[in-house]
Formats: C-alpha cells, structure tokens, sequence
C-alpha cells in the first residue's frame, strides 16, 4: 500500500487539504463510502462501452481494488490518485503490469497485452500504433528470454530501458483524464 497519508514527510505525497478535496468529491458522488463497479463507471461517464473497453474498466476497477472485496473504499482509492499523479515510474509500472496481468498469474502474455490495449483503444480513441503492432514491438523489445511471457522484472527494467516505449505506455495508460473528470465533480456523457 502507498504512504498516503505523508508519514514519511515525503513532497511526493497528496497533502491533507488534497486528501480533503478528495474526500469531499468522493463522497458527494458515493455517500456509501464504497464505490462499486457500476457506481465506478457511472462517476467516470463510462456507460454504453463496447465489450473490449468494459473489460479493461472493470480490470482497472478490480487493480484499484486492492483487498478485492468488489468496492472501492476511500484509502484505496486515495492510494490510486497518489500513484497516478505522483507515483514513481517504477511505482507506476508495477501498477501497470498488475493491470495487464488479467489472470493474475504473474507474467503477462501477448493475449493479456493485446487484449487490454485493444480496449484502451476503444476508449482513447487512435493511437499511432494498432494493438496488434504495439503488442509485437513491446515483446520484440522487452521479452529478453523469448518466452512469451513478461514478468514483472522483464517489464519493469525493459520499460525503463527504453525511453520511447516508456513514453508510449504512459502516454496510453494516463488516467489523468479520468481524474480530471472526477475532480470537477461532474458526470458526462459519452
């Protein structure tokens, strides 16, 4: 779990009146305390999505989820905004990784990859790359062994390694429109 209160007396970490905000906002939307999925993507405008950009929703929903108890409670979701906004790249790639790896299994294949930029698609929009392209560059560059597979430590130093690549994945996975829209308050359309 992320220091996300600044214990650690760390600049990198939301302040009290940031946690306050949040708090505010995260309340008016879910008086419960406790967001669930449906309440999720209704606070983020997320309906009428097509099957491949519900999947990856509901996987960044469950990622959030950190004791997988099917809600979203304030801490969690508090220790998500830090690490989108303010998390370390090695932070964020570990985030990342879990993210891709559907199964939970602990590496992550050309399915899995595939299959959750497909989705980011289809919620971005167009990127330069299709999924099928971006999938094969990722493993040509990264999968050191040839394997098939990524762990978390071939993902995490192959990403850092490579500038270009980095760039792509933050770039396609940035949620800062995301909490963009939950910081105004206002729910839109899609």
């Amino acid at each position: 779990m992320l220091d996300i209160m600044g214990a650690n007396g760390s600049a990198d970490d939301i302040d009290a009146l940031e946690i306050h905000h949040w708090y505010t906002k995260f309340m008016r939307e879910c008086p419960s305390g406790q967001l669930c999925l449906h309440e999720f993507k209704s606070v983020l405008g997320l309906q009428g999505l097509t099957p491949e950009a519900n999947k990856y929703v509901e996987q960044v929903f469950h990622t959030f989820d950190m004791n997988k108890d099917g809600f979203i409670d304030f801490l969690e979701f508090i220790a998500a905004i830090n690490l989108v906004i303010r998390g370390k790249i090695d932070q964020k790639l570990k985030w990342y990784f879990k993210l891709y790896d559907a199964d939970g299994n602990g590496t992550i294949d050309k399915r899995e990859l595939l299959s959750i930029f497909t989705a980011i698609q289809a919620i971005n929009g167009n990127q330069e790359l299709t999924p099928e392209e971006f999938t094969n560059m990722v493993f040509q560059k990264i999968d050191v062994n040839n394997d098939g597979e990524l762990s978390l430590e071939e993902f995490i130093s192959g990403v850092e390694s490579d500038e270009n690549l980095l760039e792509m994945i933050s770039k396609s996975f940035d949620l800062s429109n995301v909490l963009k829209i939950i910081q105004s308050g206002r729910r839109h359309s899609v």
